[in-house]
């Protein structure tokens, strides 16, 4: 008897010993909501209200979740490594940021709160690229790789370098893995005034439908988010998944929680009671993600003779410029104002506070600060671009136009200058140039909107009515906001 009970429990331990881990599967969950960025007006109303509510979630639903509120690069950085270190191969491995995101060199960067970005290169050095989060997860070894990204919204770092694209960039992610936007590629979202989003409402109802698997799951999101947004928001999907994997799997019971992992960041406000868990919703058919269209390439130009050009556009006069002493209590600014107390010719500070105060618009305040900047540093060819902008924004457009000038020579083929210039050119009626310097902008940059869009309206001016309104829907497709921007410039 004793012979067969080592016997036993020698099988038993050899079989053991050959059996997937039971590591294999586990799931690890990071769930980021930004919502206090020092740079906007108000913070966001939605980041943290759905980060709790998907880390409630996903805790139901088996996974190890950590969840950070208000993160700086600091914190983004350490909550990454901890996912990192967790991961086992065979892993489930889920990453739902909320927040800003924007996109520089065509790859998606999630913003920390703490981000000082003033160039496209800030971006690089401040975000966290979403290819690189994702790569990472995959070297150790994760067998299931989602990432919910909820950060296609209007920021207010865009218009501190012209050649900004809106919105989200495609990604190239390693074999199973599937990602979700919120919105289309490089198009954003207004905020809907909500305390939650409404992609994150779809998803959790979908998410909490048993038996589902996870392409179905977000398939169906898409179509409820569509649906709910008469088509305003259509959420953009990448999955190259190679197994099975579901939320609720086999319409059994849920999974049980593991133990809360500990909060990144302390929560600011009081955290809201659990919504009920609404009712299964009933399977909707799949349609697919529409790409905006590419621009077309430009037709011949007409003559510019064939039409007269339009009087002047009046300014915009939907608000007075803000003064300096109603913008002293801004936290950028007055850092900046302290610098400058210290060192009036700290050509840095003066170009930085120059261009918060252009995104505030307050115009005449940073045409001053780009003239101070220039003083200091005559070659400085962002302050020229900047202040081209800021003077056709208030109507200088012949001095605007020497500054667009003095970029390009600097730095010929500058795309930020030609989309500038380009502007300039649109508001002063002459609408050939318009559209050779937003063609210009447009084949170094096919995606940049505000050039597409300006080439739109350009073309219609000049008589090319069928191709400007093309220009234009593609632009709107790509950002809904792109009509009330022109206007604010007084063009419209």
């Amino acid at each position: 008897m004793k012979t067969r009970l080592v016997l036993l429990l020698s099988l038993i331990f050899a079989v053991a010993s050959v059996a997937p881990s039971l590591a294999a599967g586990e799931r690890y969950a990071l769930v980021i909501g930004n919502a206090k960025y020092p740079d906007a007006e108000a913070p966001l109303k939605e980041p943290i209200n759905d980060a709790r509510d998907v880390a409630e979630e996903l805790k139901r639903d088996g996974f190890n979740v950590d969840i950070g509120e208000n993160l700086t690069g600091e914190q983004m950085r350490r909550a990454f490594e901890r996912l990192y270190g967790k991961i086992k191969p065979g892993s489930v491995a889920l990453l739902f940021f909320s927040g800003f995101g924007v996109q520089s060199s065509r790859q998606s960067y999630m913003i920390p709160v703490d981000a000082q970005i003033w160039t496209e290169a800030d971006v690089r050095r401040d975000g966290f690229s979403l290819e690189t989060v994702l790569g990472e997860i995959n070297s150790r070894g994760a067998g299931v790789k989602i990432a919910l990204i909820d950060a296609s919204r209007r920021n207010p770092f865009e218009r501190r370098f012209r050649s900004f694209s809106a919105g989200l960039a495609p990604v190239i992610a390693p074999n199973g893995t599937l990602v979700m936007y919120s919105a289309a590629l490089s198009s954003v979202v207004s905020d809907n005034g909500s305390d939650r989003s409404l992609f994150v409402k779809e998803l959790l109802k979908e998410i909490r439908t048993p038996d589902l698997m996870a392409e179905e799951t977000l398939n169906r999101t898409r179509v409820g988010v569509t649906r709910a947004s008469r088509q305003e928001q259509v959420p953009w999907i990448s999955s190259s998944l190679a197994e099975d994997f579901s939320f609720i799997p086999s319409g059994g019971p849920r999974p049980a929680s593991p133990p809360p992992a500990p909060v990144a960041a302390a929560p600011t406000t009081p955290a809201p009671a659990p919504a009920p868990s609404p009712a299964p919703a009933p399977a909707a058919p799949q349609v697919a993600a529409p790409a905006p269209p590419p621009p077309p390439p430009a037709p011949p130009k007409p003559a510019e003779a064939a039409i007269p050009p339009p009087p002047p556009p009046a300014k915009p006069t939907e608000s007075p410029s803000p003064t300096a002493v109603a913008l002293a209590d801004d936290p950028t600014i007055k850092n900046l104002t302290t610098r400058l107390n210290d060192n009036p010719d700290d050509a840095a500070a003066l170009y930085r506070r120059g261009q918060v105060y252009a995104s505030k618009g307050a115009y005449e305040l940073a045409i001053k600060d780009f003239n101070n900047s220039l003083r200091l540093n005559p070659k400085d060819v962002e302050a020229y671009n900047n202040r081209c902008w800021a003077r056709t924004v208030i109507g200088d457009l012949q001095a605007a136009l020497k500054d667009c000038n003095e970029a390009l020579r600097l730095r010929p083929n500058f795309v930020d200058a030609l989309d500038s210039r380009g502007l300039v050119n649109l508001k002063s009626g002459q609408n050939k140039n318009a559209i050779a310097d937003f063609d210009a902008a447009l084949k170094i940059n096919p995606r940049l909107t505000s050039s597409l869009y300006g080439r739109g309206l350009a073309k219609k001016r000049n008589g090319s009515i069928s191709e400007g309104d093309l220009d234009i829907n593609n632009a709107k497709a790509m950002d809904p906001n792109i009509v009330k921007e022109f206007a604010d410039y007084g063009v419209q």
